[in-house]
């Protein structure tokens, strides 16, 4: 796949929690670039940055420093409000736990990020409809009107796939998206995001498991706030390489 031009590009990104003599520094110069449709994995214990990495990448958090340019545009001094606007036009969610409305069907599920998108005005039937076809490209056309309680773990995150996709977003961020699932399960979700990174779609995603993170072109590991090493996973063949050039990974 040719890749495009730079979606992510941090810079020197720190964030510190605490102030005065106890501070912790849970990110602590983090540089790395991520092309237009690639297929990119975090990796790293607990407390080495992974989670607050992503939040910042989603725009759910700012840096105490350092710049951090989304799809041109620099969000790193973002107030609240224009982090949320990010959020919902340029980022799509895919979440551990599905994080879905309870007693909601597959397709008012999905249709709720397009009654956000303020630069998008839809009517009530046209979000109808492309919340129908993007459940359908995720193969859940006959479960429109099921409730999550009536959908199996593997049904659900493809419901929540569907939502995350659903504004057409540059970017689109899972976090541990398989770890809820069984393997079978698994398997068919990880199948699902290597058939959207085909069509192109960039994907950050963090995960725990090595065998889930091989499936991703490069896996960046995060060790006590900083990028320990990038390795390139060849489009998950199994023929492990690992680049640093000076200072920071690319």
């Amino acid at each position: 796949m040719m890749l495009g031009t730079q979606i992510i590009q941090t810079t020197d990104v720190k964030k510190i929690y605490g102030m005065g003599e106890i501070q912790v520094n849970a990110l602590d110069g983090v540089s790395i670039s991520i092309k237009e449709g690639e297929f990119v994995a975090v990796m790293g214990p607990s407390g080495s940055g992974k989670s607050t990495l992503m939040n910042i990448l989603g725009c759910l958090d700012r840096p105490t420093e350092g710049s951090y340019i989304l799809n041109k545009v620099d969000v790193s001094k973002m107030d609240r409000a224009e982090l949320a606007g990010i959020r919902n036009q340029l980022i799509g969610f895919i979440f551990q736990s599905y994080n879905l409305l309870a007693r909601t069907s597959a397709l008012k599920n999905v249709m709720a990020p397009l009654l956000y998108n303020r630069k998008q005005k839809h009517s009530m039937e046209e979000q109808r409809e492309i919340a129908r076809k993007v459940l359908e490209a995720v193969g859940l056309g006959d479960r429109i009107e099921h409730q999550p309680q009536e959908l199996s773990g593997g049904q659900q995150q493809r419901v929540a796939i569907a939502r995350a996709l659903v504004n057409n977003p540059v970017l689109i961020l899972a976090d541990e998206p398989t770890g809820n699932l069984d393997s079978q399960s698994g398997e068919e979700i990880m199948g699902l995001l290597h058939e959207l990174h085909k069509e192109g779609r960039t994907i950050v995603m963090v995960t725990h498991d090595p065998e889930i993170a091989a499936h991703t072109q490069r896996t960046i590991h995060l060790i006590d706030g900083r990028v320990e090493k990038i390795v390139n996973n060849d489009s998950g063949s199994g023929n492990l390489k690992t680049e640093k050039v000076g200072n920071e990974f690319i």
